[in-house]
This record gives structure tokens, C-alpha cells and sequence, in this order.
């Protein structure tokens, strides 16, 4: 049915996007794609088969595309996680650093019930600071993590190993070495 393709052959990689020296990994391909998109949602999904969900996250702006198909999947509701000033109403905040500064990503705060189990999802980890914002954004209003999902990984930027560290259940389905 994929004709052996894997998700990261879907995947298309662009030199020098958005700086130079940068590849750039565009999942727009894979999500333009039906068998692809199909293919990577069940892939997101499945090592969470058979465990309670209460509802899926997704980062801003690619993990709402996943985490709202995965939702679907499911039949759970889908909860945005969003840069600063993107959401209306009463909103939690959480700032983290990037390479040359500071972002902030903000959730409705009635966005879940105390208990709620979330999977969080996005396309890419690279130095997981904006999963470890949305995962302690989830655990403020009293959510617990069941696992966090995603496409790609960067290994060598650490990502997963600071999510790891802080006992998430990390899954993602490919990894590009060197990026």
C-alpha cells in the first residue's frame, strides 16, 4: 500500500533554508501527500494504541496539522499550544530560551481538565525547548504527558535527550544525523 516508502521519503530537504549551512527538513511534501499524511498520523499513534487519551496538543503551527488529525483519530478534542499574543482569552504562559533569546508559548487555561492525559505532538525536535514549554504548560493546569510525538528528530541538537531527562516518552519516525 506505500509502495516501501517510509515517512522519510516523503520528506523533502531544502539547502540553505532559512540561513545558509541550514538543511532545511520540509514536511509539506509528506502532508501534501495522502498515503504519506495517513502513514505518519497511524505511525504517531500507534505506540499509544490501547492507552487512555484524554486529548492531543500540538505546537505551533505544524503539530496542529498532526495533532489534529491524531485527535480525530482518537475522537478526542485537540488542544493548541501557541506563540505568545496568538490565543484570545484567559491564557498560562511559559517562556524558554532559544539560541539567541527568549520565546514564550501560551495555553487557554480551561483548555483541560486537572487529570487530563495528553499526547503531545509537533514535526520536528531539535533542542526540545519549545516540547519542555508545552509539556510543563500541560502539567500547570494538571495534565500528565502519556508521550510526546514527533516526525522528525535531530538527535544531535539533544532534543530528545531533554525531554528524556525529564521522563517523557519520546517517539519520533526518523531521525536526520548532523542537523
Amino acid at each position: 500500500m506505500n509502495n516501501g516508502k517510509t515517512v522519510r521519503d516523503y520528506i523533502r530537504t531544502i539547502a540553505d533554508f532559512p540561513h545558509e549551512g541550514i538543511m532545511f527538513r520540509d514536511v509539506t511534501t509528506l502532508f501534501a501527500d495522502p498515503r504519506g499524511l495517513r502513514m505518519a498520523v497511524d505511525q504517531l499513534l500507534h505506540p499509544w494504541s490501547g492507552q487512555p487519551i484524554d486529548a492531543v496538543a500540538g505546537l505551533e503551527a505544524r503539530g496542529f496539522i498532526l495533532g489534529g488529525a491524531i485527535a480525530h483519530q482518537l475522537g478526542k478534542g485537540f488542544v493548541p499550544i501557541r506563540k505568545k499574543g496568538k490565543l484570545p482569552g484567559a491564557v498560562i504562559s511559559e517562556a524558554y530560551v532559544l539560541e539567541y533569546g527568549e520565546a514564550v508559548m501560551e495555553m487557554h487555561d480551561d483548555s483541560l481538565a486537572p487529570g487530563a492525559r495528553v499526547l503531545l505532538v509537533d514535526d520536528l525536535l531539535a533542542t526540545g525547548g519549545t516540547a519542555e514549554a508545552g509539556i510543563r504548560l500541560i502539567e500547570r493546569l494538571g495534565g500528565t504527558v502519556v508521550g510526546c510525538a514527533f516526525v522528525i528528530d535531530l538527535p544531535d541538537l539533544g532534543g530528545r535527550a531533554r525531554l528524556e531527562a525529564m521522563g517523557q516518552d519520546v517517539h519520533a519516525l526518523c531521525a536526520f544525523e548532523g542537523d
